[in-house]
């Protein structure tokens, strides 16, 4: 947890590959959203073999790189299994359909593949106090979603529709969809801490720290040893202070084995038994 620096989701995730060089030596890697072309040119000069893409292409500023218009709600133009790493840099909460897109992800990454995504940090404690007050991004700065401030049109694509910030994600729904396609999560990195998170934490943290508890003990006395590693893994996260205060969530996942449908009706029926 960092207290003071840059607010820039890209010193971060620059940092990280810089300390993960030896992930990239004659790897083929992915960069979507690419953007202006920053990371792509970090992980070309680390030695990698990088394919870029973006909604918009056309904003890309690297010169020995070619970015080419991807979207991420759709398939992806490439083969199962070619790419090593794969980098999400605020991308995942401009699609409705996330769970489409970390499948898309584990059918295009290799067996030992990586996946670091970052987005705007939907868990912290700023970010769900604003929701409380005006169902937005930021209380007093920004409207709700709407028509008008939460849409994107792409020049190449006039037919459809982006989104903006409308589909912001918190950490236990990008554990659940992750795990779901098939990825265990490694690590939640750090980042810059938000200022208002952190005028909130004191006073809202035992609250928090208790009902996280007290549904940590039920569902573990409901669901048995079965469910332990997945309820304490919820609660850690659901407690972790840096969590609370980050203004970005940067977090690592690994290729896994993908949860079975056997494994999801389990889940289902022990967390209908739960309930009734």
């Amino acid at each position: 947890m960092i207290l003071f620096g840059s607010k820039d989701i890209k010193f971060y995730v620059n940092k990280w590959l810089e300390d993960h060089a030896s992930l990239f030596a004659g790897k083929t890697v992915l960069d979507l959203p690419a953007g202006n072309g920053v990371s792509s040119d970090k992980m070309a000069k680390l030695g990698a073999k990088v394919h870029a893409g973006d909604l918009f292409p056309e904003f890309f500023r690297v010169q020995n790189l070619k970015c080419e218009y991807m979207d991420l709600a759709e398939e992806l133009p490439f083969a199962d299994e070619s790419i090593d790493f794969l980098l999400c840099q605020e991308g995942i909460e401009h699609v409705s359909d996330q769970f489409h897109v970390f499948e898309e992800f584990n059918r295009v990454l290799s067996a030992k593949g990586r996946l670091l995504i970052t987005t705007p940090n939907y868990s912290n404690l700023r970010a769900r106090m604003s929701y409380l007050l005006n169902e937005s991004e930021l209380f007093g700065k920004i409207m709700p979603p709407n028509e008008v401030d939460s849409v994107w049109f792409s020049p190449e694509q006039k037919h459809k529709i982006y989104f903006g910030h409308v589909n912001l994600i918190g950490i236990q729904r990008l554990r659940l969809f992750a795990k779901l396609a098939g990825f265990d999560l490694v690590k939640v990195h750090p980042n810059r801490v938000n200022y208002t998170a952190l005028m909130l934490f004191p006073i809202f943290y035992p609250f928090i720290a208790y009902f996280s508890w007290a549904s940590y003990r039920r569902m573990k006395r409901k669901q048995g040893a079965e469910a332990a590693e997945r309820v304490k893994e919820c609660f850690k996260l659901a407690v972790s202070p840096e969590i609370l205060l980050q203004g970005h969530l940067i977090v690592e996942f690994a290729k896994a084995q993908r949860v079975t449908a056997s494994s999801q009706n389990k889940a289902k029926i022990s967390a209908h038994e739960f309930t009734t």
